[in-house]
C-alpha cells in the first residue's frame, strides 16, 4: 500500500510551491516532463499520484483530458478545490487501478514510485491502463540534495523518512523488467543549488546539462510496444493411405505365349 499523505502532510506538500525557489525547481520539473513526453492536446492522461493536483492543473490548461488517482483522501480534497468538476478524481492505490486496459493514451508516475511498497507491480499497472505512453518522475539518490534529504531524514521527522530513492539506471532496470527493451528517453535537473538560480537558469534549461545522472529530479518517458503472446495450437488430422500417382501405377505383366 505504501505511505499515504496525512492532513498536516497533505498541507505541506501543497504549500512548498509557494516559495519563488522551489517554484523554479518546480518549472525546471516541468520543462523536462513536457521535453520528454510531449503530450499533444485531446490525448487522455491518467496521474498516479495526483497530489493536489499541480501537474492535473497543468495538463488541462494544455487541453488535456486529465484524470487523477491518489490515495490520500486530503490530498484529493485540495485537488478538488483546485479542479471543480474539470477532472475526474479516484481515491485508490496504484498498485490496482481501477480502470480497463489502454483506457489512457498517458499515465504518469511524479514523485509517486517514492511512497509505494511494490514498484515494479505499480509500473505494470501503470502500463496496464496505458497505450503510449508513460512519464515517470523521480528524485535522484545520487544528487546532493538526494544525499541531504536522507542525511536529515536520519535526525529529524521528514515525509523523506518514507520515501525511497532511484538512480537513473535503478530506474531504467524497473522499466526493462517490466516492459523488456522498450524506448524511453530521460534527463534530469537541478544539478545545482537552487539559490544561485539568478545564475544558473540558463545553464539548467540547456538539454546536454540535462543529460547529467546526477540532477536531483529524474525525468524518464517510455514509449510502449505492443507486446503480443504466441501458442502453439495442435492440428488434427486424419492419417490417410498414401496412393500412388497415376503416372507410377504399375500394370500387371503377362506372359506372352510361344515365350
Amino acid at each position: 500500500m505504501g505511505y499515504i499523505f496525512d492532513f498536516r502532510a497533505a498541507r505541506q506538500y501543497d504549500s512548498w510551491y509557494e516559495y519563488p525557489q522551489n517554484r523554479f525547481v518546480a518549472d525546471l520539473e516541468d520543462q523536462i516532463l513536457l521535453r520528454l513526453l510531449q503530450p499533444v492536446r485531446g490525448e487522455r492522461v491518467l496521474d498516479i499520484g495526483c497530489g493536489t493536483g499541480r501537474h492535473l492543473v497543468m495538463f488541462l490548461q494544455m487541453g488535456l483530458d486529465v484524470t487523477g488517482l491518489d490515495a490520500s483522501p486530503h490530498m484529493l480534497e485540495i485537488a478538488k478545490k483546485k479542479l471543480g468538476a474539470r477532472a475526474e478524481l479516484h481515491e485508490g492505490f496504484a498498485q490496482d487501478l481501477p480502470f480497463e486496459d489502454n483506457s489512457f493514451n498517458i499515465a504518469s508516475l511524479i514523485t509517486t514510485l517514492e511512497f509505494v511498497d511494490d514498484t515494479q507491480k505499480v509500473l505494470e499497472e501503470a502500463c496496464r491502463v496505458a497505450k503510449d505512453r508513460i512519464f515517470l518522475g523521480v528524485l535522484n539518490r545520487y544528487a546532493i540534495k538526494g544525499v541531504e534529504r536522507r542525511l536529515t531524514g536520519i535526525f529529524s521527522e521528514s515525509i523523506f523518512n518514507r520515501a525511497r530513492f532511484f538512480s537513473v539506471w535503478g530506474l531504467k532496470r524497473h522499466v526493462r523488467e517490466a516492459l523488456g527493451k522498450v524506448p524511453l528517453k530521460w534527463g534530469t535537473v537541478q544539478l545545482l543549488p537552487a539559490g544561485l538560480r539568478t545564475y544558473t537558469q540558463s545553464v539548467e534549461r540547456c538539454s546536454l546539462v540535462q543529460k547529467n545522472p546526477f540532477g536531483t529530479f529524474i525525468g524518464m518517458a517510455v514509449t510502449l510496444v505492443p507486446q503480443y503472446q504466441t501458442k502453439n495450437i495442435p492440428i488434427k488430422y486424419a492419417r490417410q493411405a498414401t496412393k500412388a500417382a497415376p503416372g507410377l501405377m504399375q500394370t500387371p505383366t503377362h506372359s506372352r505365349q510361344g515365350d
